[in-house]
C-alpha cells in the first residue's frame, strides 16, 4: 500500500509529461504559449549560471523574511497570550493584514523601501507573519484550565507553567503555521521582485515574459516550486526531530491497525 502512494502519482506525472511532449511535438499549441518539456530542460542545461544568479537573492530574501516573521510572530503570540488587552488590540490587525493582497500594497513598499532588498523582505514578512503568529497563539490557547490549575497546585510559577506546559503544547500548532509560512516565503519574495530590481527569480520571470521566452518562465516556476518544497521539507524534518514524541504516539496508535 505504501508503494502505491508513491508509484501511482509518479506514473501519472510521467504520463502527463509524455502527453505534454507529444502535444508540443505535433504543434497543437504554439511553443511560445506552452513550450515542450525538452525546451524547459534545455533552459536548465544551457543557463545554470543564470538561474543560480537569480536564485541567490530570492533565497536570501525568503529566508531572511521568514526568520524575521518567526521572531515577530512569536513575540506577538506571546504578548497576546499574556494580556487580553493586547490580544483585543492586535488580533483584528492580524486579520486585516491578510485581507489586503500583497500586489495591492507592493507599490507602497517601493515608495517606502525603494527597489532594494528591504521591500522584498517586507513583502515576505507580510505574508509569513500571520500563519506563524496565529498558529502559535492558538497553540497557547489549546492548554486547558485544568492543566494550569494542576501545575499551580504543585507550586509552579507562571514562568514554569509557560515553559513546561504552554510552549510544548503550542509547538505542534507553531510548526503547522511555520510550514505554511515556509511555502509562502518564496512567493512573497517573487511578488516583491516583480515590481523592480536588478536580480531575483521574479525579475528573471518578468524579463522572460516580456520577451515571450515561455520556456524560461516554466523553468522559473519549477525552481520556485522546488525551493518551496525544500523549505517545507526542512521545516517538516525539524518538526519530526523536535516533536518526536508526537509522531511516536501517532505511530504507536496506528500500529495495531496496520
Amino acid at each position: 500500500m505504501k508503494s502505491q502512494k508513491v508509484i501511482l502519482p509518479l506514473l501519472f506525472f510521467i504520463f502527463l509529461i509524455i502527453l505534454w511532449q507529444f502535444i508540443s511535438a505535433k504543434g497543437v499549441i504554439a511553443f511560445w504559449v506552452v513550450p515542450s518539456p525538452l525546451q524547459v530542460i534545455n533552459v536548465f542545461m544551457k543557463n545554470p549560471g543564470l538561474i543560480w544568479h537569480h536564485l541567490k537573492p530570492t533565497l536570501l530574501e525568503a529566508i531572511t523574511g521568514l526568520i524575521i516573521s518567526i521572531i515577530l510572530g512569536s513575540i506577538t503570540a506571546m504578548a497576546m497570550n499574556l494580556s487580553s488587552w493586547i490580544k483585543q488590540i492586535l488580533y483584528p490587525y492580524l486579520i486585516i493584514s491578510q485581507t489586503v493582497p500583497i500586489i495591492a500594497v507592493a507599490p507602497l513598499l517601493i515608495i517606502w523601501f525603494g527597489y532594494g532588498i528591504s521591500s522584498k523582505i517586507f513583502a515576505v514578512v507580510l505574508m509569513c507573519f500571520f500563519p506563524i503568529a496565529l498558529g502559535l497563539y492558538d497553540g497557547f490557547r489549546s492548554v486547558s484550565v485544568d492543566q494550569i490549575r494542576l501545575l499551580k497546585s504543585m507550586g509552579a510559577t507562571p514562568y514554569k507553567i509557560f515553559k513546561l506546559l504552554k510552549i510544548p503544547a503550542a509547538l505542534p500548532n507553531f510548526f503547522t503555521g511555520l510550514k505554511l509560512a515556509a511555502t509562502y516565503s518564496v512567493m512573497g519574495a517573487v511578488i516583491g521582485e516583480w515590481l523592480g530590481g536588478t536580480s531575483g527569480l521574479g525579475i528573471y520571470m518578468t524579463r522572460a515574459t516580456k520577451s515571450y521566452q515561455t520556456a524560461h518562465v516554466f523553468a522559473v516556476i519549477i525552481v520556485i516550486v522546488a525551493v518551496s518544497i525544500a523549505l517545507f521539507g526542512m521545516v517538516a524534518l525539524l518538526d519530526r526531530i523536535l516533536l518526536k514524541w508526537k509522531y511516536q504516539t501517532i505511530d504507536e496508535y496506528l500500529e495495531p491497525i496496520k
